[in-house]
């Protein structure tokens, strides 16, 4: 039986497509965060394929809503002995101390500490902050790693919070956003994302090239989407 891989977006899903010796398309969502895959006969084209999807979409994100609403994390409060994650490290939060803004993680510990009167929002806005700060820090060594093998620069980096997305990139100024979340992530997340995002830069299409360029560049990068998404949610839904 022979296959060939392909990756299509689809109404804002990513989706997995595989061709097989097969007579029928299969639709599947697989947990933890419902990840689609379609099974197609080799005979079957992408425009088939894409509107086979959009008619199947209510049973998709019905699927896909059961499996993320199983496996979200709870919405993290800033208060001490709860459970945070750095760089894909669950630290124990310690919000006990109070004077000047400050984050650090050392050990098993993240501690934040602000002033006294600071209520949960503002504390809350600090340590937000510093997963922004260390997003922005970790960027300049994956890129200088990265657009050399890729071949392409980006012209800036954004972080900023999306409520759907890890990433984007916007190809006509070049520019790469980048989900604060990431800093939540394991490095290896980080590293995927922006090989995507650059890869955009060569093929801005989910189409069988830019799935051959990713395989080329990062032969691993389906463990690390999967290792990405299987990581604890955030409160909000990520893709």
């Amino acid at each position: 039986m022979s296959t060939a891989n392909a990756y299509l977006t689809v109404a804002g899903l990513d989706v997995d497509v595989v061709y097989k010796d097969i007579k029928n398309l299969h639709i599947s969502v697989y947990p933890p965060v419902g990840r689609v895959r379609v099974a197609a006969p080799e005979r079957v084209d992408e425009d088939a394929i894409r509107l086979a999807i959009i008619q199947r979409l209510p049973w998709i994100k019905k699927q896909r809503e059961q499996l993320q609403g199983a496996d979200r994390q709870t919405e993290r409060r800033m208060l001490s002995g709860e459970s945070h994650y750095v760089w894909g490290e669950r630290l124990r939060l310690d919000a006990s101390k109070h004077g000047r803004s400050n984050v650090t993680a050392s050990g098993n510990t993240l501690w934040v500490t602000t002033p006294a009167d600071y209520d949960d929002a503002q504390q809350r806005a600090v340590l937000d902050r510093w997963y922004r700060n260390e997003l922005k820090k970790a960027v300049p060594a994956v890129l200088e790693k990265w657009q050399p093998i890729i071949g392409e620069e980006a012209s800036k980096v954004v972080v900023r919070r999306m409520k759907t997305k890890w990433g984007t990139c916007q190809t006509e100024s070049r520019a790469i956003w980048l989900n604060p979340e990431l800093a939540k992530k394991n490095p290896r997340c980080l590293e995927y994302i922006v090989v995507h995002e650059l890869t955009h830069l060569v093929e801005r299409t989910h189409n069988e090239r830019f799935t051959e360029l990713m395989d080329q560049h990062m032969p691993d990068w389906r463990a690390r989407r999967d290792e990405l998404n299987e990581a604890p949610l955030a409160s909000e839904e990520w893709k």
